[in-house]
């Protein structure tokens, strides 16, 4: 078992790591260009993902830097006691041990997810998709300097190059423990990690998220939030899938063609309703079952609906309970809308693109949780932990 290193100790680790990806940012570029070649470019989104260039080189910095920055999220006091006995007691955050992460495409999260992982007290287990290896593999190579600059072992941070087979057999009878899996990519990799883990899982489900157009909203916010939501990064889960119209929005019709044409300007394909798929340019939708996909895509569903309460019921029903927003000057109406519409965030005149831990104040993240225990939407360095009590006596016996 690895010693919980000390804080100053993995500060310099973090701040070693940025000025590595610093000097070494040609060779990362270079490396990543032979698995992007390699890639045969199928999903636009996953092409998106793998890619690492000199921005994402810089948000990797950036996010390591930033860390080190962060207080210690461990040892961090929740709750004291004094018993009747004199016994004192404390609860306080403690690491988990050891997490694994298993992702697809994006070297990226090699850096921040680790680099969170890791701040937090944990050994890392990195499972990354075969697309990225090359990449991958050098990040990790990365960290195992930083480590040994500050006399750390290179067990901290751990890259497994197992295939599917082996995967799955690892995850069913670990060759060594594991506390906590983290899937981030696709339904298909969390269906499978769920299927076959045998420790707690958190479940970084699906984005499909929706904006609701409230007949008071303010038209030109509502026009704004849709397209930033759905055209700024097609590959984001926090991107948006379905606009739900209120039927007594004024001057409905002018607004829906209005937002036809500047979603057409993007080059989303529309889907909708029947009430929109009168519109030019509008495709209509042909079974019910477009409300429960995620697209990741260029690709929009549009409805007019009837009511708040309509509208509460269908993202309850179809969402991935990731994120929703609601555009209306109405106050009383919104804190209906975001008291019960069941996802973990819920915006009220903005974009669901911010449901990011780097954008809510987290400095990153290792996931977004669409699960309720122990922590919901963006997971950051505060929620990679568990707890634990601490009980001082002098003897006491019950």
């Amino acid at each position: 078992m690895n010693t919980l290193l000390s804080i100053e100790t993995r500060n310099a680790v973090l701040l070693k790591m940025a000025a590595l990806l610093d000097s070494e940012r040609a060779a990362i570029i270079k490396i990543n260009k032979a698995d992007l070649e390699a890639y045969n470019g199928e999903d636009i989104s996953m092409y998106d993902r793998l890619k690492a260039d000199d921005s994402k080189v810089n948000e990797m910095i950036a996010s390591v830097k930033h860390l080190a920055a962060q207080r210690d999220p461990v040892g961090i006091e929740r709750f004291s006691f004094k018993h009747d006995n004199g016994m004192q007691v404390y609860n306080k955050t403690a690491s988990f041990g050891t997490v694994l992460i298993i992702y697809e495409s994006r070297p990226d999260v090699t850096v921040e997810a680790a680099g969170i992982a890791f701040k937090s007290g944990n050994k890392i287990l990195l499972k990354g998709g075969k697309e990225s290896l090359r990449s991958n593999l050098k990040i990790v190579e990365l960290w195992h300097q930083a480590l040994k600059a500050h006399g750390a072992s290179t067990d901290w941070v751990e890259y497994l190059q197992f295939n599917r087979t082996e995967t799955q057999a690892f995850l069913e009878n670990p060759t060594q423990k594991v506390d906590l899996i983290v899937p981030r990519g696709g339904e298909r990799l969390i269906a499978f990690v769920k299927e076959h883990a045998t420790c707690p899982v958190i479940i970084s489900g699906r984005g499909n998220n929706f904006v609701y157009v409230h007949k008071e909203a303010d038209q030109q916010i509502a026009l704004d939030v849709i397209i930033n939501a759905k055209t700024t990064k097609i590959s984001a889960c926090n991107a948006l899938d379905k606009v739900l119209i209120d039927k007594n929005l004024p001057n409905k019709e002018a607004f829906i063609k209005t937002l036809i044409s500047k979603l057409k300007e993007s080059k989303i394909k529309i889907l909708g309703d029947e009430a929109i798929s009168k519109f030019d340019d509008v495709e209509a939708i042909q079974s019910d079952d477009i409300w429960y996909k995620e697209f990741l895509d260029y690709k929009i569903a549009m409805a007019e609906i009837d009511s708040n309460e309509d509208t509460i019921a269908m993202i309850n029903k179809y969402s991935g309970g990731h994120s929703s927003s609601i555009i209306t000057k109405n106050n009383e109406v919104a804190k209906v809308f975001m008291e019960n519409v069941d996802t973990a965030a819920v915006y009220h005149n903005a974009s669901t693109r911010f449901t990011d831990g780097g954008q809510l104040g987290l400095g990153g993240e290792l996931a977004i949780s669409t699960d309720k225990l122990h922590q919901r939407g963006p997971i950051g360095l505060e929620h990679l932990v568990t707890n634990k009590w601490y009980v001082h006596g002098n003897g006491q016996i019950r």
